[in-house]
């Protein structure tokens, strides 16, 4: 600890520490947030912008922060355990609401303040060509003199390459924990245009696949429509965490040259967020589009069925016309084809004549009925 210090949370939090307390405080062999199974990925304590230590654990880096004046440790964790989470606020006196959020994740973007520590809360994205998804990564860091601590809930945004970046640029690096702050909120926000890019790619092969009459096109466009709010809901709320520390709202002072940076990287973000509100509308107007293009199909598909029925039933007139001229005479045949010893017609001498002139003329006058009626 430094300084001796110790906390104690008194919120929900704190009854977390408070079990742990025990085992905390006991040797390395029980239980220790050093362990090689924990989630620190770097420790480094830094003075004047220049890597002064690399210590191999968290013990060992506040030892580090103590000897040294002027230092600055930031310490980078991956999804850690609750003994590296318990450690890390009793030694910089982290708020316990703060802690709790940093362990539970799942929280929208943010930035709080807890005397002299600000908590800030950041989503990144990352695009995946192949799926042709969007993924979220939560982002957690606490800044305080002389401290940061980055706790990442997911793959992106690589803090490798932001520290990386930062040791080459010492004067940056020596401006504090607050210039950190700063590249780290860069990186994220750089991270979203390769999303804003995939997003629009998406939506021009929607509408390629709604004009196309492709019957999967509302599936599509439903779930990039979630996507697009998600995103919205990522980088929307980012700009108040800008505008905060642009106007100086902080724990810890930043400096004017600061506030450049951070209002460069906020211009970039509300493009991104001016972009893909754009995106939100145009998808809601291209599920219109492909409504009414589903509804003009299903209408087409009315009429064809119809016709196609209408077809049939005229066949069906014609079938039937015939059928009923065909049967006068069989009907006629089939009476005189009987085999009666008494009917008037078989001694007569013009029976069969009159039988044939008969059918001719039922014949006759159902085809002209028929006939008149449009039926044949």
């Amino acid at each position: 600890m430094v300084g001796g210090r110790r906390f104690r949370p008194g919120g929900g939090f704190g009854r977390q520490l408070d079990e742990y307390e025990t085992t905390a405080d006991a040797p390395p062999s029980a239980v220790s947030p050093d362990s090689p199974t924990g989630g620190l990925v770097d420790s480094a304590v830094y003075v004047r912008g220049h890597r002064f230590a690399s210590p191999s654990g968290l013990a060992e880096t506040y030892r580090c922060l103590q000897e040294q004046d002027g230092a600055m440790a930031w310490i980078g964790l991956y999804r850690p355990n609750i003994e590296q989470i318990t450690s890390l606020a009793r030694e910089f006196r982290l708020h316990d609401l703060a802690v709790e959020d940093a362990i539970n994740a799942h929280q929208r973007p943010k930035l709080e303040r807890y005397g002299h520590t600000l908590f800030v809360v950041l989503r990144a994205a990352r695009y995946d060509d192949l799926r042709e998804e969007v993924e979220f990564s939560e982002l957690h860091l606490f800044i305080g003199p002389g401290f940061v601590v980055t706790v990442r809930h997911g793959e992106v945004p690589d803090l490798a390459a932001v520290r990386r970046r930062m040791e080459t640029e010492a004067p940056m690096l020596a401006r504090g924990p607050e210039a950190v702050l700063y590249a780290i909120l860069d990186q994220v926000v750089d991270g979203y245009a390769p999303v804003v890019a995939g997003l629009e790619n998406d939506i021009d092969e929607i509408e390629t696949q709604v004009f196309g009459g492709d019957p999967n096109a509302s599936r599509r466009i439903y779930g990039l429509s979630r996507e697009v709010i998600q995103f919205q809901r990522a980088a929307r709320p980012l700009l108040t965490v800008l505008d905060a520390l642009a106007d100086g709202a902080s724990s810890v002072d930043t400096d004017e040259e600061l506030r450049r940076y951070l209002r460069d990287v906020t211009d970039h973000l509300t493009q991104v967020v001016e972009r893909v509100d754009g995106f939100r509308h145009l998808l809601q107007n291209i599920l219109t589009v492909n409504a009414t293009l589903v509804s003009q199909q299903q209408n087409e598909e009315m009429r064809s069925l119809t016709a196609a029925s209408y077809a049939q039933n005229e066949e069906l007139k014609k079938v039937s016309s015939w059928a009923a001229i065909l049967f006068a005479p069989t009907l006629i045949g089939t009476v005189y084809g009987m085999n009666f010893v008494h009917m008037p017609e078989l001694s007569w001498r013009f029976g069969y004549l009159f039988a044939l002139l008969l059918m001719l003329l039922v014949c006759g006058t159902l085809y002209v009925i028929f006939k008149r009626r449009g039926w044949l």
